[in-house]
């Protein structure tokens, strides 16, 4: 699975996503989620870090700044995960630093704190609103 596109990456990580959210039900805090999600991924033989750390580089240096994305996938995908009322702007520009910040051309906003999860993903991708 380590050839995967971002695509087929991201049909991987909402299976997943949609297992966990099954289970589990919404209500929880995010990082129950982002624990049974990274455990899932993990049985799928890709590379899965938690919570990876984004330096910012300015004028060639590289700052520790403290941003972390979720989790992230073969370097190419990122899941940014959520258990809130709803999907804002504000989770949508995080969502796009954390692209802007990395490698990856592909983000999954995920809201786990709704009835069915199809209807907390949102897809995002660098340099698109």
């Amino acid at each position: 699975m380590e050839d995967f596109n971002e695509n087929e990456l991201s049909k991987v990580a909402i299976d997943c996503a949609i297992k966990v959210h099954r289970n589990l039900g919404p209500g929880l805090l995010e990082s129950v989620y982002k624990e049974c999600l990274y455990f899932e991924l993990g049985k799928m033989n890709l590379l899965v870090e938690k919570e990876k750390p984004l330096p910012v580089v300015y004028e060639s240096i590289k700052l520790e700044c403290g941003y972390r994305a979720d989790i992230v996938i073969n370097n190419k995908l990122i899941l940014e995960l959520k258990s809130v009322e709803g999907i804002n702007e504000i989770h949508v520009a995080q969502t796009l630093t954390y692209l802007k910040l990395s490698s990856c051309k592909l983000a999954l906003l995920i809201n786990f704190n709704v009835l069915y999860l199809k209807d907390g993903l949102k897809r995002i991708i660098k340099g698109k609103l």
